[in-house]
């Protein structure tokens, strides 16, 4: 890491373990609709934005549902848990320590919505370590491609070559190489199936932040 100076760092099934709720209210939402999820739901729609999630769901389901009230139903039944229940990753506190110690600059680079983002960064007291945020509403992007990452790196005044990215899934990881940046995939039991091609695709696999420390 000698030539690094900034980390971005995805949020859901990276730096919180908040995958599985995901699913959950996938299955919920769905149900109200008389659907069952689909085995391949979590694969076509982990990478994408929130606004193209549910245009994704209006679709696919033909839900008559507003994008916009969609986007607040979901909201509405993640938000507790953002707020209480859903942990961190082993070892990210320490990480996060070790990096401003460092003097390494940290940015937040997720799918996911201010409201969520914020209430599980304040909920864990680790909000005040980003310096800057992003999310891919912002480029209009999904993470399959680069534009996320360039702008965190811009926000925070830093090239790629000098990023260091962390990761959960595939698609995710093939963004931040386009971007020209150092790829960490972090593992998490819902991207468990990607796990071969992770280790193919990235600079570098682990388990645990604390592999880092």
């Amino acid at each position: 890491m000698n030539n690094i100076k900034a980390v971005i760092f995805d949020l859901d099934g990276t730096l919180i373990d908040s995958m599985g709720i995901w699913t959950q209210i996938d299955e919920e939402y769905l149900k109200g609709f008389g659907y069952e999820v689909p085995d391949n739901l979590q694969e076509e729609i982990t990478h994408l934005t929130l606004t193209e999630t549910a245009v994704y769901f209006k679709k696919m389901f033909n839900i008559d549902n507003e994008i916009a009230d969609i986007i607040d139903t979901w909201h509405n039944m993640a938000l507790g848990h953002y707020s209480k229940t859903i942990k961190l990753k082993d070892g990210v506190v320490p990480y996060l320590n070790h990096l401003k110690n460092n003097g390494i600059k940290i940015a937040l680079a997720t799918s996911n919505s201010i409201p969520l983002l914020e209430a599980t960064l304040k909920n864990h007291e680790i909000y005040h370590y980003f310096d800057a945020i992003t999310t891919t509403e912002e480029v209009n992007k999904a993470k399959n491609y680069p534009d996320i990452y360039l702008l965190s790196a811009k926000k925070l005044g830093v090239n790629p070559e000098d990023c260091l990215v962390f990761e959960d899934i595939v698609q995710a990881v093939k963004g931040a190489k386009l971007a020209g940046m150092t790829v960490y995939s972090v593992y998490d039991k819902n991207s468990e199936n990607q796990k071969e091609d992770l280790i193919k695709l990235s600079d570098r696999y682990i388990q645990s932040f604390n592999e880092l420390l």
